[in-house]
C-alpha cells in the first residue's frame, strides 16, 4: 500500500529525493515535466524518491524540508534542437535569463530564492530542462518530444542515482 504524499511529512521522515514535474499538459510539450513524471511512476521508485506534480505552478516551498537532493523538470527554450536536455542549477536561471526561458523560470527562481533565504533548501537542487518542439494547445508531446522520453527518464534516474530502469516483466 502506497501512503499520500504528506504522509512522510507528517511522520518527520522526508524523501531522501523529490522530483518535480512542471508544466501544462494543455499545452503539448510545455507538459513535458508531467509527462516525465508519469513515465517514472510507472516505473517504480524506492520509498526514499517522491515524485510530485508540480502542474503549472510549481510549489517548492511545501517540499523545502525534501532532504538531500530536489530535482525539478520542465520545457526550457535555450535554442538547441527539440528534445535536447539541459541540467543546470539555481543559480543558472539568474545568471542565463538572455538564453533560458521557461513559463515557469520566474516562479521556480523566486520559490528557490525563498528556500534560500529561509534556510531551507536542500543540499542539492537540479534543474532539468527539455527544449520543446511544439508550444501549442494540445495534450500530446510532440512526435520529437514522444521519441526523446526514454532518454529524458533515462537522465532523471541517473540524477536519483538509479541509472537504469528496471526490466519489466510482460
Amino acid at each position: 500500500m502506497s501512503t499520500s504524499p504528506d504522509n512522510s511529512f507528517k511522520n518527520n521522515t522526508p524523501p531522501r529525493i523529490v522530483v518535480i514535474g512542471v508544466g501544462n499538459l494543455l499545452l503539448r510539450d510545455e507538459g513535458i515535466g508531467i509527462h516525465a513524471l508519469k513515465a517514472l511512476q510507472e516505473i517504480g521508485l524506492p520509498p526514499e524518491v517522491r515524485l510530485v506534480d508540480g502542474g503549472t505552478s510549481p510549489d517548492i516551498i511545501a517540499y523545502t524540508k525534501a532532504g538531500d537532493k530536489l530535482i525539478i523538470i520542465d520545457a526550457a527554450k535555450a535554442g538547441g534542437e527539440p528534445g535536447a536536455i539541459y541540467r543546470f542549477r539555481p543559480e543558472d536561471l539568474a545568471e542565463e535569463k538572455g538564453v533560458l526561458t521557461s513559463a515557469h523560470e520566474l516562479g521556480v527562481a523566486q520559490n528557490l530564492k525563498l528556500m534560500s533565504l529561509v534556510g531551507n533548501e536542500p543540499k542539492e537542487t537540479v534543474i532539468i530542462g527539455i527544449e520543446p518542439a511544439e508550444i501549442d494547445f494540445g495534450i500530446e508531446l510532440s512526435a520529437a518530444l514522444q521519441r526523446k522520453l526514454p532518454e529524458i527518464v533515462k537522465v532523471i534516474l541517473k540524477e536519483i542515482g538509479r541509472p537504469e530502469p528496471p526490466d519489466r516483466q510482460e
